[in-house]
């Protein structure tokens, strides 16, 4: 069982910046792809980033620009870098990981807060 755990999150400023990390508990080289979600209060869950095991990156709109997801497989950890932070941007963000078995089982970490505020 793959286990995901985030660090990084906590208290910007508009305009700041934060580095999100999430490490996996296993060789991610099983992994088919990591990324993060983020959910705000009231708001759906919605994808901000995503890395491939190709190294692949895909961004939400919002994202583009701002945001830079990337990883160290000798860590297995994948990094988001948020800049030029807004107080939109403030959202519980999970990591995730999509494990290929005879099925893609997809894990979820526990959520790491990010507020933007100033």
């Amino acid at each position: 069982q793959v286990q995901l755990v985030e660090s990084g999150g906590g208290l910007a400023q508009p305009g700041g910046s934060l580095r999100l990390s999430c490490a996996a508990s296993e060789d991610i080289s099983r992994i088919t792809a990591m990324g993060w979600y983020r959910q705000a209060p009231g708001k759906q869950r919605e994808l901000v980033a995503l890395i491939t095991s190709g190294g692949t990156t895909d961004y939400a709109d919002f994202a583009k620009g701002r945001f830079t997801i990337s990883r160290d497989g000798a860590k297995n950890t994948v990094y988001l870098q948020m800049n030029s932070l807004k107080p939109e941007d403030t959202a519980v963000y999970y990591c995730y990981a999509d494990e290929q078995r005879l099925a893609v089982v997809r894990h979820w970490g526990q959520g790491t807060q990010v507020t933007v505020s100033s």
